[in-house]
């Protein structure tokens, strides 16, 4: 793995650091008191680029690898991980999966209005009875003429309330369980589509998070993404990449409450020294520091294997469970060495200790993780070990 960023990858990082900087880290509070992300804001990460990281320039993005867009992505969590929702759902789950298994007409019909950030896309998959077990979804299409309709209801949906298309699955063949899954994109004014109330949430307060509710709502079969009764595999494939993008986030979630703990503790007196010259401030922050760099190094692994057009299920989930953790083990102690301040809205780290809880339950619970890194561990033992001798 080269250590070394090319000059697009550095230009990428400092355009997301200078926005992050100047834009996004003076409103977080304030969004996140608000519990809102006004849409204008959005309208400027798109003229960055950022809802067309990884689209070709063909179709209008920027045409830049993984490894490029988790670091854009780190440095936008670290000022705002609520933002940072809405551009890596976006971009890593719904634009991919167009721009993987779409046909021509469809990638030239709506990647553009994706890639430019004119319109925005949400990733509709989990529901009130299938979160972890997402093969088991209920949310049914049957096919009648020239379109598909839809009934049942989505949970968990990030943008929803801004979102202008969706990336839904369904199921259209219930006997045959995950494998009758399909895939359809959905418009937001399709009649029979409402976009429920919105969750209040502990975290990630500025990122809106909603139910969408289909009733008999009818969409172009032409709108189906891949092959029907083969959604699933695009679900699954799509993971790989979602995963890396929330690895990214907890990453900067974690590097943002390093920085206030470093911050606060080389000017914070106690017993007339600064606390950061305690030997046990010391050895938390070399903690700290070390989990952060290892949780970086796991992400652009496998973002560089994403790259290299290579399979990275068990490095993205190791990536995702290792930062995931690693960001709510260092806003903890963050917030520990802020004392009583740390428990109070003034002081960031208080957000950062509540946004970093979300980053080891969607993408994939920890546990799951540990589920999809121990299949592929058995599974590579089994094809490198040598043939046991008979007995």
């Amino acid at each position: 793995m080269n250590f070394e960023y090319t000059d697009e990858q550095k230009m990428a990082r400092d355009t997301a650091r200078e926005f992050a900087k100047k834009r996004l880290a003076p409103l977080a509070q304030k969004l996140d008191e608000e519990e809102h992300t006004p849409r204008e804001l959005y309208a400027e990460a798109a003229e960055l680029g950022f809802f067309g990281i990884l689209m070709p320039e063909e179709y209008g993005g920027l045409g830049l690898d993984h490894v490029a867009y988790c670091l854009v992505m780190e440095e936008i969590a670290r000022a705002c991980a609520a933002f940072q929702v809405c551009l890596t759902v976006h971009n890593s789950l719904v634009s991919t999966a167009l721009l993987k298994f779409g046909t021509e007409e469809q990638r030239k019909k709506w990647l553009p209005q994706l890639a430019s950030g004119a319109k925005i896309a949400a990733y509709s998959l989990s529901e009130p009875g299938a979160g972890s077990d997402a093969g088991s979804v209920k949310c049914a299409a049957r096919l009648e003429g020239g379109h598909y309709v839809l009934n049942g209801t989505k949970s968990w949906i990030s943008s929803g309330d801004v979102a202008d298309y969706f990336l839904v699955f369904v199921q259209t063949d219930p006997a045959l369980k995950s494998r009758g899954v399909s895939c359809l994109f959905v418009e937001r004014n399709t009649p029979g589509l409402t976009v429920g109330k919105k969750e209040k949430k502990l975290g990630i307060r500025s990122s809106s998070t909603n139910e969408v509710h289909f009733k008999d709502a009818k969409v172009p079969a032409a709108n189906l993404i891949g092959t029907a009764n083969e959604g699933f595999k695009v679900a699954l494939t799509q993971l790989d990449g979602g995963r890396m993008g929330i690895a990214a986030q907890a990453v900067g979630i974690a590097q943002a409450a390093f920085d206030e703990a470093v911050s606060y503790t080389r000017q914070r007196q106690q017993f007339g020294k600064n606390l950061a010259d305690f030997q046990a401030t010391q050895f938390k922050l070399a903690d700290m520091s070390m989990k952060i760099d290892a949780a970086r190094l796991l992400t652009l692994r496998a973002a560089a294997l994403l790259d290299g057009g290579k399979k990275a299920t068990r490095e993205a989930s190791a990536a995702k469970l290792f930062a995931s953790e690693t960001a709510n083990q260092v806003a903890y102690q963050a917030l520990q060495l802020h004392g009583g301040n740390g428990y109070v809205r003034e002081f960031p780290v208080e957000r950062y200790f509540r946004d970093a809880r979300i980053t080891e339950i969607y993408e994939g619970t920890s546990e799951i993780q540990r589920l999809v890194i121990s299949r592929e561990v058995l599974k590579e033992a089994a094809e490198t070990a040598p043939v046991a001798a008979a007995r």
